[in-house]
């Protein structure tokens, strides 16, 4: 059981590092500048490493027939070239890059994310198959963490740099760092035979424990290094220790199982099993809380195969939801940097850092109330959450029409939590309507939605950006205009989606009513 714990540590590593999109708006502008980009080509690049999640299958492939740590380390090397390459030419290392090879390599470096996923949810639901949302909620909530960590590090290494060094740190970083963390956790990623038992409750909670403090400490060092209370150094060190912190459940596990023994023999030579650590009923199994698991998730509906899932109506119900929710998150969060500068402000990074440390808690929100759920035996609508998530988000983009700072910090937190919060809702609302049978197709599909909206909305605002900058006669815009129109057709398409949810909620209630 120790090494079931570890392989979950493992996956907590790999995701809090996984996300190296994320940090793309703390040196966006800086990119901008060196290579003499216009505001719709980086959009464009913004879109190109969402566009990565377009060829995400060909990693769900590789991980049915290569061993998982393979296939980890070729997500590393993807992300290696991508960004590699990038920060070889703005180190003048390489020669001049064309826009294309840029875009290209951004889609590279994309799509190395998805190679990493795919690794870290086969390890989740094959080794804790009677707490497969535990496992995916609790590891995947540290991507949340990605853009924080990455701006701690360069705060610690680059904080007297100038903006342009801070830019190629970045690109360092996210060319490094993916490919050190798989290479130490690539022995923990290995999938094993478990059987369930009432002790991996108690591990779960003390990882909540771990997760809820880790989070809480990255809002307060993102607030307190905004007001300059707290030095890099610190904050640094104190997310390391936080980061290593969930090893205490697989120490202790081993522990226990050098101190007693699982099975003890009786004195006429029988073995004698702790039963008391499974419970069978009916085909299924009963966890220590009443509650049957029969593994992720509890499909009502009949399983559906991509071209019966296209043709449903609740399938381009949940499509637009979630563009019109999470992407439309997305996109404001890629434009982060170029929103910041035109408020002629230059507390980017800790912005980034902030939302990042809000979409952790946002993430992981889903697997608290999952948690609770399984306790107290109710069970709550995912398009209802959805709706629920959609609400403080739309407000949040009418608030940003106020030209505040104080608007600003508490727009980009809720929209950082919202974001979080139905990307992961999103993974059991899939399989709660379409079923588990062809869940990875299924959820490809779904989440296609994402560079599709980065595309129309980013170059939606960038058009609208470029249209005010040429108003005043200036390259660059500056003033609350410049993304002011931005920000009331990304609220309405929040509250449309609101309703949308509405609607997929009380369609999907009546379709479990007639099951």
């Amino acid at each position: 059981m120790a090494l079931q714990w570890l392989s979950l540590v493992g996956t907590i590593w790999l995701q809090s590092i996984s996300a190296t999109n994320s940090n793309f708006p703390a040196y966006s502008s800086q990119l901008k500048l060196l290579l003499s980009l216009s505001q719709l080509q980086l959009n464009n690049l913004a879109f190109a490493s969402d566009a990565g999640k377009l060829f995400g299958f060909v990693s769900g492939i590789a991980a049915v027939y290569l061993p998982l740590w393979i296939v980890l380390l070729i997500g590393s090397a993807l992300g290696f070239v991508g960004y590699g390459v990038q920060y070889l030419f703005l180190l003048d290392k390489a020669s001049s890059l064309p826009y294309t090879l840029v875009f290209l390599l951004t889609v590279l470096a994309g799509n190395s994310i998805c190679w990493i996923n795919t690794v870290c949810y086969v390890i989740a639901i094959e080794n804790f198959p009677f707490d497969r949302q535990l496992a995916v909620g609790l590891s995947t909530s540290y991507q949340g963490l990605s853009a924080k960590i990455y701006s701690d590090l360069v705060d610690m290494f680059f904080k007297s740099s100038s903006s342009i060094q801070r830019a190629r740190s970045y690109l360092l970083l996210n060319c490094i760092l993916p490919l050190v963390v798989c290479l130490i956790t690539s022995p923990l990623i290995r999938v094993m035979k478990t059987q369930r038992s009432r002790r991996l409750s108690g591990g779960f909670l003390v990882i909540f424990m771990v997760t809820i403090f880790t989070g809480t400490y990255a809002v307060i060092t993102s607030l307190g290094s905004r007001k300059g209370l707290c030095s890099p150094s610190a904050i640094l060190i104190g997310m390391c220790v936080f980061l290593v912190a969930p090893l205490v459940v697989p120490l202790m596990e081993k522990l226990r199982e050098r101190m007693e023994n699982k099975c003890l023999i009786r004195s006429h030579g029988k073995r004698v099993c702790d039963e008391s650590s499974m419970e069978k009923e009916n085909g299924g199994v009963v966890n220590e809380h009443g509650v049957k698991d029969e593994g992720l998730f509890v499909c009502e509906d009949e399983e559906m195969g991509a071209k019966v899932m296209i043709k449903r109506l609740n399938f381009w119900l949940y499509f637009f939801v979630y563009m019109f929710g999470a992407t439309v998150g997305m996109v404001y969060l890629n434009n982060l940097g170029q929103i910041v500068e035109s408020r002629g402000s230059s507390k980017t990074s800790s912005l980034v850092s902030l939302a990042s440390s809000f979409g952790f808690f946002g993430r992981i929100f889903p697997c608290l109330l999952d948690y609770h759920i399984s306790r107290v035996k109710y069970k709550v609508s995912r398009p209802a959450l959805i709706a629920l998530m959609m609400v403080p988000m739309t407000a949040s983009f009418f608030l940003l029409l106020n030209n505040n700072s104080l608007c600003l910090h508490i727009s980009t937190a809720t929209i950082g939590i919202c974001t979080g919060a139905i990307t992961s809702i999103s993974v059991s609302t899939t399989a709660e309507l379409f079923g588990t049978k062809n869940f990875g197709v299924n959820h490809n599909i779904v989440v296609s939605n994402i560079p599709i909206g980065s595309l129309l909305f980013g170059n939606m605002a960038a058009l609208l950006y470029r249209k005010e900058a040429l108003a005043n006669d200036k390259e660059k815009c500056m003033g609350i205009k410049c993304y002011q129109t931005s920000f009331i057709i990304w609220g309405t398409l929040c509250f449309v989606g609101t309703f949308l949810a509405i609607i997929l909620h009380s369609r999907s209630k009546k379709s479990s009513l007639i099951v």
